[in-house]
């Protein structure tokens, strides 16, 4: 078999056979396939682009490219989530705990953030003493013990992945959807559960811009994840505008123990009770979408997903003073108001503007080796259809370095657009799909 046939082959626009589709993953890994065949096969795929078989036996293979991790010494149901990126995106730091209240095993690896997006390893990281590296041996009995645990992504998952998309990168073929749905996937399959919900992001804020295209990857990812043996759901939400109002990690970590308290904004609320009632209803807890919605309502108000947080930091080292004393956490020694420009009903946010804004201010990383300060971050006090008046502010900036709030606040207010006329709020939940199909949410 030669690279240069599978090369032909798929610029032809024929379909790839598994084995072909294994020999160049399996090839590029072990650097015996060279960048510019790879380059060249990644055009073909995304001129020609993959059908569904051809889709599933790629994540299949980028999956295999490194270590699985086996859950099977965790007992019962395994449960995942995978969101596709937003900005002010808390979601597991809630989730976690409140599914595990419950009962269910709750087995997460997760990221550091690039860009504007902060990541959920970050923003534990805030915490005095939390630590994120755990051996496979305590990650399996922290989620026998206490249902529960929360760690870094190991560098020998999917490590084909991580080569692909640092080429596609460079040579304009990142937006492909088998492409995207393979690197989410076989990394997510790779780390063990039974049972994954996906947050699909669709708006200003997300990889994906319009619901048409949303639609289509959260379908094809939910067909890769049910034809590999994992119950697989997706939940596409609204990144118009940033989720919750805290755009930050220490600021991300408090407004995730306000929802723990039952308190905090609507709509991260609503995403996380969404997004857990799907895993609720898949780890067979509950029969229907609406009773497992009402059980995890209950664990709010109850205080049980709070004990569960704390059991959480606990376990991994962590202080959890801070759940009732949030001085405790960084904070920033410049805070400051931020003014709207003109009066109106807020039209439009430029999502990924107002994350750039938080990253000038240092809360998130252009390059991998920078530091993050976790103390630095913006609250957000208004948000779309609301409307503003120059003398009440509609955020407030946090920061340890001065004199980037120039430059932040120029990037800020560039992503806010206005109108005379009332706005109305966006609605989160777009739609839900499963292996059935798709349900719109009116």
């Amino acid at each position: 078999m030669r690279i240069y046939d599978i090369i032909m082959k798929k610029r032809d626009n024929e379909e790839l056979s598994k084995e072909e589709i294994k020999f160049f993953i399996d090839g590029y890994t072990d650097d015996s396939i060279h960048d510019y065949h790879a380059s060249a096969l990644l055009m073909a795929i995304f001129l020609n682009k993959m059908n569904e078989r051809e889709t599933i036996d790629l994540t299949e293979a980028i999956m295999h490219s490194g270590e699985t991790i086996d859950l099977s010494n965790i007992e019962g149901i395994k449960v995942d989530k995978h969101s596709t990126g937003g900005v002010g995106d808390t979601t597991t730091l809630i989730l976690a705990p409140l599914v595990a209240s419950l009962g269910i095993k709750f087995a997460k690896m997760s990221g550091r953030g690039l860009g504007h997006t902060g990541g959920t390893i970050d923003k534990l990281e805030s915490i005095k003493g939390f630590h994120t590296s755990l051996s496979t041996e305590d990650f399996i009995k922290n989620v026998n013990d206490i249902n529960v645990a929360v760690i870094g992504q190991t560098k020998n998952i999917a490590p084909a992945d991580k080569k692909l998309y640092s080429l596609r990168d460079v040579t304009a073929t990142v937006d492909n959807i088998s492409l995207i749905a393979s690197s989410i996937m076989s990394k997510k399959l790779a780390a063990g559960s039974d049972a994954i919900v996906l947050d699909v992001k669709v708006g200003s804020g997300a990889f994906v811009k319009n619901y048409e295209d949303a639609v289509e990857l959260a379908t094809l990812m939910v067909k890769i994840g049910e034809g590999m043996g994992r119950r697989t759901m997706a939940v596409i939400s609204e990144m118009a505008q940033p989720l919750g109002n805290a755009i930050g990690n220490a600021i991300e970590v408090i407004e995730a123990v306000d929802i723990l308290k039952n308190e905090g904004p609507d709509d991260l609320r609503e995403l996380c009770l969404t997004l857990g009632a799907n895993l609720v209803v898949m780890a067979k807890k509950a029969d229907t979408f609406e009773d497992a919605y009402n059980l995890l309502e209950e664990q709010l108000s109850n205080g049980e997903a709070l004990k569960y947080f704390e059991n959480l930091i606990d376990a991994q080292g962590g202080e959890t003073n801070f759940i009732n004393n949030y001085d405790s956490l960084p904070k920033a020694k410049f805070i400051e108001e931020v003014f709207p420009l003109k009066e109106g009903y807020i039209k439009t946010i430029e999502s990924d503007d107002v994350g750039i804004a938080s990253l000038i201010l240092g809360a998130g990383r252009e390059n991998l080796e920078d530091e993050i300060d976790h103390a630095a971050g913006i609250y957000i006090l208004k948000k779309i259809g609301d409307y503003v008046t120059t003398d009440e502010p509609m955020a407030i900036f946090y920061t340890n370095k001065e004199s980037s709030i120039k430059d932040a606040k120029k990037r800020f207010h560039s992503a806010f657009e206005y109108s005379d006329e009332s706005i109305e709020h966006p609605k989160l939940i777009k739609a839900i799909v499963s292996k059935d199909g798709v349900t719109k949410f009116k």
